[in-house]
């Protein structure tokens, strides 16, 4: 399945929003990665300051969400602090070639979706852990707000936003995102950064 696209919440945690010194959104916060950007391999960019942001990540399907998978929206930080600096968009930090990294989407019920949270571990050291209850849009409502300015086509892709704890990787790291019900491990899904 080959989305047409991504379609991704800035600024939903509000310890996020903190450790990145922005102001609070007056309203959802919603950019798009193109389906170029999607990959299922973590790559390093050594002359960039590349930004890991775990995040819930859910694939659309029959017009509502069917899966849930862990996603890696990742961001060139300087210029997208540049960018932001002048009042120009963020695409640039944003929607490169490698910068949507997903693993495996296991099915999952609408009603199930509050229950979920997630980690993001690198080299066994945990860095960022969100869940559903800490997200300021909740992604049902996130869902109805997308569906106002863009169709959502089977395959199609949501990403949520990112809690604190963002940062950069290297060359060898071992990144593991997990994802639970409730108290029980849903998934995880490992990648090693190639050079």
């Amino acid at each position: 399945m080959t989305p047409s696209k991504v379609v991704c919440i800035g600024r939903n945690y509000v310890a996020h929003i903190e450790e990145l010194q922005n102001e609070m959104p007056d309203a959802m916060v919603l950019f798009m990665k193109p389906n170029a950007a999607i990959s299922g391999m973590l790559k390093a960019w050594p002359d960039k300051e590349i930004h890991y942001e775990g995040e819930l990540s859910f694939i659309m399907g029959e017009g509502k969400i069917s899966g849930v998978g862990f996603g890696l929206d990742l961001t060139d930080r300087k210029l997208q602090s540049a960018l932001k600096a002048k009042g120009l968009p963020w695409e640039r930090a944003k929607a490169f070639d490698g910068a949507a990294v997903f693993g495996d989407f296991e099915p999952i019920e609408e009603e199930d979706i509050p229950q979920l949270a997630f980690q993001l571990w690198i080299n066994d050291e945990l860095r960022q852990e969100g869940d559903v209850n800490l997200m300021i849009h909740k992604p049902l409502d996130i869902l109805d707000e997308v569906k106002t300015m863009t169709t959502l086509e089977d395959g199609d892709i949501l990403m949520t936003g990112t809690p604190k704890g963002v940062g950069t990787f290297q060359t060898g790291d071992r990144i593991v995102g997990k994802i639970f019900l409730g108290l029980t491990e849903l998934m995880a899904t490992e990648w090693i950064v190639n050079g």
